[in-house]
């Protein structure tokens, strides 16, 4: 089944290619912007590029990793740098801004990302992105239309390629066999879509809802069994844990392509046990905070 609900204006994006003019600038918009209270939410557009906040991604998740800094996670394929990607970036040097709220400053700041190496639709199991968000902040689960209640486990299910044995059930994947029926619900641009994952390729679902250039990195749930499901009538409300982020648009049937949360957070353990306590984002877990 796919559905479509509330359709939202459409807009265009474009990979940031990343500069030596990017940290004069982070700093100048950091020292002239206000920093009042924030909310930061699952689906919020977000910029890298005051001048240019058309070249725009998504954010798929917030929360908070397990040395207490404040996290959102967005697709890595967003920016492209060789010189920074594949480090932790302790320097200010990529600023993230709210899209809609450019005036507001950097709302936080890359501390890692996955170069696409090539690739037009990113790397295949690690296309993700950590930003550390700055203090001023308040995580809120709740996006326009998706509230994430935790982060996706599934006790039995087949590990993430990047997993570390033993596996722990928020790195193992879930099914797209004939008989699973298990759905994705996913918020852009185009509005809420939700559909069954057909396919799973090392981490990555095919599925049946929609996206488009922009939403890249923004949220997807998985629909529990017996819960509603987003309408007109709820307003296109739904809730979930947090299963993974908008991916690439891909040839095949269905095209649209999802991260799964298993294969990050696989990732951000396997990349903390090798270098203890210096990898932004390690233990990230969805915020509880309304």
């Amino acid at each position: 089944m796919i559905r479509r609900l509330l359709g939202l204006t459409a807009a265009l994006a474009a990979t940031v290619v990343l500069g030596a003019g990017t940290a004069g600038a982070a700093e100048r918009q950091r020292a002239e912007a206000p920093r009042q209270e924030k909310r930061v939410f699952n689906a919020m557009q977000i910029a890298f590029d005051p001048a240019r906040p058309d070249a725009f991604c998504t954010i798929g998740a917030v929360g908070n990793d397990d040395y207490g800094r404040k996290i959102a996670i967005s697709a890595g394929h967003c920016v492209s740098g060789p010189a920074y990607a594949d480090r932790e970036i302790r320097e200010d040097i990529i600023p993230v801004y709210h899209r809609q709220d450019i005036g507001y400053g950097p709302i936080g700041y890359v501390r890692w990302f996955k170069d696409p190496e090539g690739s037009s639709t990113g790397h295949l199991t690690k296309d993700y992105m950590v930003i550390e968000l700055v203090a001023g902040v308040t995580l809120s689960s709740q996006g326009p239309h998706l509230k994430q209640t935790g982060v996706m486990e599934v006790p039995g299910g087949i590990p993430s390629p990047n997993a570390l044995t033993p596996t722990l059930n928020n790195e193992r994947l879930i099914g797209a066999a004939w008989f699973n029926n298990n759905e994705l619900v996913v918020s852009g641009q185009l509005g809420v879509w939700y559909g069954r994952i057909t396919n799973n390729d090392r981490g990555v679902y095919q599925a049946h809802p929609q996206h488009k250039a922009g939403d890249s990195g923004g949220p997807t749930i998985w629909h529990v069994p017996g819960s509603a499901y987003p309408s007109e009538a709820n307003g296109g409300q739904a809730q979930g844990p947090w299963a993974g982020i908008t991916k690439a648009i891909i040839l095949g049937f269905p095209m649209y392509a999802y991260t799964s949360s298993a294969n990050i957070v696989a990732d951000l353990r396997a990349r903390d046990a090798a270098d203890p306590a210096d990898v932004f984002g390690a233990g990230f877990e969805v915020t509880a905070n309304p």
